[in-house]
């Protein structure tokens, strides 16, 4: 077969296949399934689009897939996340077609979405639900031969729950995201982790001492807030749920608007998978030196093109930092507003997607055997499987745990048994 694909430079293979095996030695769960999907090709006959980050990790789970018996093919979901050597690798080494390149314009984004499409897939495979969207809106033909999707992150959810409420969903999709194994590790310990990471990388700045304001306390501001108070930051959360504020409250953090938070804060992460929430009234407020970035899916949670109209000048200062002068101050933006984990690092380290790419693998297994069960509507996978990827987790890191006794096990399914 053919491999088709449109990346940087083929010559960048060997580099891609010495960190895709680097990342593979923290991925022992997936490499269990991919075990298990060689000798058993769950995906056999099956075509799966894939619309996720390049990253090293994520060329661990392609492989996984065509292991189980799919033909794959893989576009970027962000313009600023795929790694080239990963692509190259991909395509040479390991004969999946590719359609990825750092820095892609938006044209080029879009007709990388298409190429993929191109492929007449039977599973989608999504993070941000760009390749749900573009099929349902300018793709419709390839409708009839879905057999459903899978979703990755929480914007795409959102995205796709807000399609399925419209009636506008015309498949069924896996919410990867929702499994406790993705979204409490990959959220929590991935974010917080590989965000930081890419701040450092790109400013070099002192998190100690810094006053930094995290808007949205779900997983990943969690994960966020945990990490930079744990470096010695005095951490600010803004929120817009009363339970979730109520939270970071009792987690030893400083609550306020946005509004009240601009005027203190040195750096500022966006986390929420909103519109918009740092405004140009809030940069008017903010201290000079300010730093400002994200970690949501999209690009969107900074009006960029407000503040671009407060700025009196703009100039690149180093890689993925850019000063815009607003006033007497200069505010700084980094990686165009988009994921700066992926922008300016290297995203989650591989033991943690370890179990968010294990779910995905498994998810694609689900609607193989399960599609014709399933209607237009935003699912997420059985608890067993969540449970099971747990397990494999703790025994891969050494960890035992507990069984239920037989007189526990009928203690807690008693209603009479009682003080």
């Amino acid at each position: 077969m053919t491999i088709k694909y449109d990346i940087k430079d083929i010559k960048l293979a060997k580099e891609g296949k010495n960190k895709i095996e680097w990342a593979e030695r923290n991925m022992p769960v997936l490499r269990n399934i991919r075990e298990r999907f060689t000798k058993e090709k769950p995906l056999k006959g099956l075509t799966i689009a894939a619309c996720l980050h390049v990253t090293t990790e994520t060329a661990n789970l392609m492989r996984t897939l065509k292991a189980g018996g799919a033909n794959t093919v893989l576009c970027a979901s962000n313009p600023l996340s795929t790694q080239d050597s990963t692509a190259a690798a991909l395509v040479k080494e390991y004969g999946i077609s590719v359609y990825a390149i750092y820095g892609e314009n938006n044209k080029t984004y879009y007709k990388h979405i298409h190429q993929a499409l191109d492929f007449k897939p039977h599973i989608t495979m999504d993070d941000g639900a760009d390749l749900v969207s573009t099929l349902h809106k300018e793709r419709k033909e390839l409708l009839k031969t879905i057999l459903a999707g899978t979703e990755e992150t929480t914007t795409g959810v959102i995205r796709l729950r807000a399609m399925a409420q419209d009636n506008a969903l015309k498949f069924a999709v896996i919410a990867v995201n929702d499994s406790k194994t993705k979204q409490f590790f990959d959220n929590r310990y991935g974010t917080g982790q590989s965000t930081l990471d890419g701040i450092l990388r790109a400013t070099n700045m002192l998190i100690a001492g810094a006053t930094v304001v995290i808007a949205g306390y779900g997983w990943c501001g969690r994960g966020l807030g945990i990490r930079a108070k744990g470096m010695g930051a005095q951490v600010v959360i803004t929120e817009i749920d009363s339970v979730k504020a109520l939270e970071a409250v009792m987690d030893g953090f400083q609550v306020m608007p946005m509004a009240k938070a601009a005027s203190i804060g040195n750096l500022f992460i966006t986390v929420t998978g909103n519109l918009n929430v740092i405004r140009p009234e809030h940069v008017k407020k903010m201290k000079d030196g300010a730093i400002i970035t994200n970690s949501g899916h999209f690009n969107a949670e900074i009006d960029l093109s407000g503040i671009g109209k407060l700025s009196k000048k703009r100039r690149i200062v180093r890689p993925n930092v850019e000063e815009y002068a607003i006033g007497k101050n200069k505010t700084y933006i980094l990686a165009e507003g988009r994921l700066i984990n992926l922008a300016a690092a290297e995203g989650h380290p591989a033991m943690v997607m370890d179990m968010s790419f294990a779910n995905q693998a498994l998810a694609s297994e689900h609607v193989a055997k399960n599609h014709k069960k399933l209607t237009n509507q935003v699912y997420t996978l059985p608890e067993k499987v969540d449970s099971d990827i747990a397990m494999m987790k703790l025994k891969s890191m050494g960890v035992a745990i507990d069984k239920l006794t037989k007189e526990q096990k009928i203690y807690l399914s008693s209603w009479e048994m009682g003080t």
